[in-house]
């Protein structure tokens, strides 16, 4: 395996970690191949976007396995935000600590995957155009 292609298989892994209750530290990985390897920016950006989006839909699929009651239980600030706001609150999958908990939620809801997956994938890439191109601006 070749530098470029383990440093997109460690953004892939690093994305998919930090999508579930684990560390994974995704934006400091992306941050480094994009500033050691420019011509990857979009490459990087996409590899980082999958891995966070997959990494979203494991906790969501986690969330249909939760029994009924369980839910409420769990997680119930992520529960209540994403019965009033629905699959758009997904967008927010991103933000630290709750937005694990708002895929699992979203999942224990049984909200439409398919939108589940869009909203996921749209908040986590918009997050990632932003960090690839603010180390894009620093590094020049």
């Amino acid at each position: 395996m070749n530098a470029e292609a383990g440093s997109l298989a460690g953004l892939f892994a690093s994305s998919f970690l930090s999508a579930t209750l684990l560390p994974g530290n995704s934006e400091i990985v992306l941050a480094a191949v994009v500033a050691n390897l420019p011509h990857l920016f979009w490459t990087a950006v996409a590899v980082a976007t999958l891995g966070n989006t997959v990494g979203g839909m494991t906790s969501y699929a986690l969330g249909r396995l939760i029994p009924a009651e369980g839910g409420r239980k769990l997680a119930p600030r992520a529960v209540a935000l994403a019965q009033r706001y629905g699959i758009p609150m997904l967008l927010l999958s991103w933000v630290p600590v709750i937005g694990d908990a708002l895929c699992v939620a979203s999942g224990w809801l049984r909200q439409d995957w398919r939108l589940a997956t869009l909203a996921i994938a749209a908040g986590k890439l918009a997050r990632y155009v932003v960090v690839a191109e603010g180390v894009r601006r620093v590094v020049g």
